[in-house]
């Protein structure tokens, strides 16, 4: 059993991605070529005509987008511990402060009961991130970011193709940014990503950065990277956004078979928690047990893969411990990654193996 099956999606669109591939390497403009620019279109008409740069990482399109924003020493900038280090990784790399805000015990996201008092007259942005497939608050988040006059960049790389009030993610804020990163619901077959907004001033300065700052050839206004996005990491990823709405209804529907079979649980295993608000792509289905290393063992031994993402959060991370956060800090967040483990979770998991990871789960919990 595969943690993430990509092997049965790639036999399904195999012959669509030869064919995608082969136009590249034809054309021989491996780098920007015309791929980039139709992805970039197609997301843009995804999420209703907003600016979208195809760039080469999650990682990356965070980064830019911070420095179109111009975060730099002396700036703090917003964001939760229960989240992969990029997200705090590139306001580090910047020279700015990270802050750190609680989540929500339900949703495991950004907390806006706990904005307002973390933002400060340095705070230059907020950073929510949709954890496993679910948007944060956005809505709220946006409520309080505004009235401060900051903006809010939406860490979609897990979420992007769900939606928060009927809204895709992607579109939830001043900024959005995600990740193509083969594991994620929209994957290629190395890394890439992409940005968002509704700013045309910002867009060209992304773009601009993007390509080492150049606004023109030969012409570098302002400082970048390389940071563009491969032609073939773009033509994988179009090939499979053709089948991309149809997977996040087969995810849905993994997902709600987990939910059945483990609800007789309650008390022993916490649920995932989805707004009404929201939709989720379920980029994995993330349980709370008491002792999950004893879980994943046993499930390991009956040939159940498994993983217990962030279980130790960010700010107890050795690289952050100058940030002076101390343990009890935020006591959801520790509290989610003491008891977190992520269940296999994709659009092809065959109902047979999804019976047996219950089967084991209600075996483990079942032991006299």
């Amino acid at each position: 059993m595969q943690f993430i099956d990509l092997k049965a999606q790639q036999e399904r669109i195999r012959e669509d991605i030869d064919q995608r591939i082969a136009a590249v390497l034809d054309h021989g403009q491996y780098i920007l070529g015309p791929e980039v620019r139709v992805l970039e279109s197609v997301l843009s008409d995804f999420l209703g005509g907003r600016h979208v740069l195809g760039v080469s990482s999650g990682t990356d399109a965070l980064l830019i987008a911070l420095m179109a924003l111009d975060i730099g020493p002396g700036d703090e900038v917003i964001t939760v511990p229960y989240t992969w280090i990029s997200t705090a990784e590139v306001i580090a790399l910047l020279g700015a402060r990270v802050v750190f805000v609680d989540i929500e015990e339900d949703t495991w996201n950004m907390d806006p009961a706990l904005l307002s008092a973390a933002i400060t007259d340095q705070t230059k942005a907020i950073i929510p991130v949709g954890i496993y497939g679910q948007p944060a608050n956005m809505r709220e988040i946006n409520k309080i970011a505004d009235a401060a006059g900051i903006p809010v960049m939406e860490d979609a790389a897990q979420c992007f193709g769900a939606s928060h009030h009927g809204e895709n993610s992607g579109a939830l804020s001043k900024i959005g940014t995600t990740s193509f990163f083969p594991s994620k619901p929209l994957g290629g077959y190395g890394d890439g990503g992409a940005v968002f907004t509704d700013d045309a001033d910002l867009a060209e300065k992304m773009r601009w950065i993007h390509v080492h700052g150049q606004s023109e050839k030969h012409t570098h206004p302002i400082v970048g990277l390389n940071g563009r996005l491969d032609s073939i990491q773009a033509a994988v990823v179009l090939s499979k956004w053709s089948i991309f709405a149809e997977e996040i209804e087969l995810r849905q529907k993994v997902a709600d078979r987990y939910s059945e079979g483990l609800g007789a649980l309650s008390g022993q295993v916490t649920l995932p928690c989805l707004r009404s608000e929201n939709t989720s792509v379920w980029a994995q289905y993330t349980i709370l047990v008491d002792d999950p290393e004893a879980l994943q063992k046993h499930l390991g031994e009956n040939g159940v893969p498994s993983v217990s993402y962030y279980c130790k959060p960010l700010h107890l991370q050795p690289v952050f411990e100058n940030l002076g956060y101390e343990k009890g800090a935020f006591p959801v967040t520790e509290q989610t990654g003491a008891r977190c483990i992520s269940l296999p979770m994709s659009p092809y998991l065959s109902e047979e193996d999804q019976t047996l990871v219950i089967s084991e789960i209600q075996k483990f919990f079942n032991r006299s």
